[in-house]
């Protein structure tokens, strides 16, 4: 697969707003993890209710992997400024691909809070290696991308949105 072949960050996300906007509550609050799904969170947030509230969600703490690959260089910060308890959360990742990251993200979640729903929605669906038992709720594209490659979303210094395939050898 090329980098040419992939779609548009910003049509993906006007795609999953059209998707998501019926389903919005008076409860919805808006969640991206870092990093990715923070700048499509971002950029979900004027397209579904600029008053719903929405923050962001660093995993580093909470993946299973984090004694094996030790803690990532660049831990965000989580702000939530709203409460979790009760709410429907639209959490917001850019690739959905092997569902570690989402299982991580919902255990930081309930470290806040229990929310009375939560519901994903991805720019990308990465299929082949799922290894939990995780699906989107609301998916821009479903790709297939070969084992050496990962799809990355990259936002320039303009603030642009892109998807890039990273070849891992």
């Amino acid at each position: 697969m090329l980098d040419e072949s992939l779609p548009g960050a910003d049509d993906l996300i006007a795609q999953l707003a059209a998707l998501i906007t019926p389903s919005l509550t008076a409860k919805t609050v808006l969640v991206g993890m870092h990093t990715g799904g923070v700048w499509a969170a971002d950029r979900l947030h004027p397209l579904l209710d600029p008053a719903m509230p929405h923050g962001s969600l660093d995993i580093s703490f909470y993946r299973d992997d984090f004694e094996q690959i030790g803690l990532h260089a660049q831990v965000k910060p989580t702000h939530l400024p709203f409460e979790v308890e009760g709410r429907d959360i639209l959490l917001v990742d850019d690739v959905l691909y092997t569902g570690r990251s989402v299982r991580a993200a919902m255990n930081a979640l309930f470290d806040y809070g229990r929310p009375a729903k939560i519901r994903l929605a991805v720019l990308i669906d990465r299929v082949g290696d799922r290894q939990l038992p995780i699906q989107a709720d609301y998916v821009g594209a479903v790709l297939a991308v070969p084992a050496h490659q990962h799809i990355h979303l990259i936002q320039d210094d303009a603030a642009m949105l892109s998807l890039k395939l990273v070849n891992l050898t």
